[in-house]
């Protein structure tokens, strides 16, 4: 219960100041004009033609390959200079030059996370509403939630695991899709998506264990923070196996 407490009652005061951070009402209100996104937007698009984002889709994708493979590199620098351990570390409140490198690129890994909404508004403006599926909505609208808390309560320690994994994941997707948005003649390379979904699952499985670890040894770090990622890990595996299954395994079958 203390640590329930500590973690929901004493913010971070460094991120205080920063972008989105001090209240989640700025948050709350993006996540309201997501949703509301989500389902004006088929409505608004239904008479209408597909709009040509082919330039912006490119520009897109490869710019978030660049801020993922920034951010990649900056969680695995500034935690392999600053010693951190993989099985217990926690968060460094201090001003030093290190945590604040670390603080700010937490900052970033959340502000991302607010970018990759437009991976839905382009599907809607597409037309491509098949892909706007509940695990996609669900996953886009939770994560600004999960890393606001992160970087408001908890910004380093053992959250820089999940960034750096996640970033190195995006760096891989978001290849992906900015070879994808090239054109038809780019499909005879990209015979590796279905190891893209087996590569998003090994990363959950793999904060599933990172996270149970240390909900069960003693680590100074808020075992609630812990219990939060673990239970959010375990609904997206059982999504991501049934996107898994559906999309790969099912479909062989039916062939």
């Amino acid at each position: 219960m203390a640590s329930l407490w500590q973690t929901l009652c004493v913010p971070d005061k460094r991120t205080d100041p920063w972008l989105l951070v001090y209240s989640p009402v700025p948050v709350a209100i993006i996540f309201l004009i997501y949703l509301s996104a989500v389902w004006a937007g088929p409505r608004l698009m239904k008479h209408r033609q597909p709009v040509d984002l082919k330039v912006v889709l490119i520009v897109y994708n490869f710019a978030m390959v660049a801020l993922s493979a920034y951010m990649c590199y900056e969680f695995l620098v500034t935690s392999w200079i600053s010693n951190y351990s993989l099985l217990c570390q926690p968060v460094d409140y201090s001003t030093s030059p290190l945590a604040m490198r670390m603080a700010r690129v937490c900052w970033w890994f959340f502000f991302s996370k607010v970018i990759e909404l437009s991976d839905t508004l382009f599907f809607i403006l597409r037309k491509k509403d098949s892909q706007v599926t509940f695990l996609h909505v669900y996953h886009h609208a939770t994560m600004i939630f999960n890393w606001w808390a992160g970087i408001k309560y908890v910004a380093g320690g053992q959250s820089f695991f999940i960034g750096l994994v996640n970033t190195f994941v995006h760096i891989v997707m978001y290849s992906y899709y900015g070879l994808a948005a090239i054109g038809p003649h780019m499909q005879k390379y990209l015979w590796w998506k279905k190891y893209l979904t087996s590569l998003q699952l090994v990363q959950f499985l793999l904060f599933l264990l990172h996270t149970g670890y240390n909900l069960f040894t003693e680590c100074d770090f808020p075992d609630f923070m812990n219990l939060v990622v673990f239970g959010y890990c375990v609904t997206l595996i059982v999504l991501f196996s049934n996107f898994y299954y559906q999309s790969y395994l099912n479909k062989k079958k039916q062939k």
